[in-house]
């Protein structure tokens, strides 16, 4: 068909005559660009069997077609990897809402571990992204739950730097005054890692000055040894 069409315009450019071929000609050939441009599919339809290592990579590289196509042959949503990673760990700290929305919808487990404990709100943390936080909140995941390491999404958030995390976990309720297995809170680790913003953010909402760790540190020393001393002769 696009051999007939170029063909014809070759015997139009041929033949043209006068100013009203011209325009004849300028009107299919923008009825030909119109009719011949459909616009591409970001998403092309994944044909085959999608095995799990698929499945895991994808989720990982948020290609939620090759999702989509492993649950639709009734695939295991949270088949995991040697580190008891599932799918939604990895979307959920690479930041791939839709992939992350997808699985959970699907049958994935909100509140599957890992070897380290960690469930996907850690690793939603960990990674940012906010809206992938608020979707597992959504399917029930717990904004308190610790780690092996006693570690609450707050300490996570609050170590990797996400201030608009912290604060949205603040505003959900989260408890601000939980202590990890070496005793920190996330405010000791937010004057210890020069996280002024989510300090500032942690004492306003509250946050326990006074606690010490189990090595009987308190945030008076962790913000004497801060390089940002200065800042803090407002606590």
């Amino acid at each position: 068909r696009v051999r007939m069409i170029a063909s014809d315009l070759h015997c139009e450019i041929v033949d043209l005559s006068g100013e009203e071929n011209i325009t004849e000609l300028c009107k299919r050939k923008k009825k030909i660009k119109t009719t011949y441009s459909p616009g591409l599919s970001t998403e092309i339809p994944v044909v085959g069997h999608v095995d799990p290592a698929e499945f895991m990579n994808a989720a990982t590289q948020g290609k939620l077609n090759v999702i989509d196509k492993y649950l639709a042959d009734g695939g295991n949503p949270n088949v995991h990897d040697e580190l008891k990673r599932t799918a939604l760990h990895r979307a959920s700290l690479e930041g791939h809402a839709t992939v992350v929305q997808s699985l959970l919808e699907k049958g994935a487990d909100v509140n599957f571990k890992d070897r380290l404990g960690s469930r996907a709100i850690h690793w939603a943390c960990r990674g940012g992204s906010l809206e992938v936080v608020k979707a597992l909140k959504s399917h029930g995941d717990d904004l308190n739950v610790r780690d092996k390491l006693y570690s609450t999404p707050l300490h996570v958030a609050t170590r990797t730097g996400h201030t608009t995390i912290v604060e949205y976990l603040l505003s959900c309720g989260a408890k601000i005054n939980c202590r990890d297995r070496e005793g920190d809170t996330a405010l000791h680790d937010a004057v210890r890692l020069n996280r002024y913003k989510i300090a500032k953010l942690l004492i306003f909402a509250g946050a326990d000055t006074k606690i010490k760790n189990h090595a009987g540190e308190s945030l008076d020393r962790h913000a004497f040894e801060a390089p940002f001393v200065s800042s803090w002769k407002w606590i």
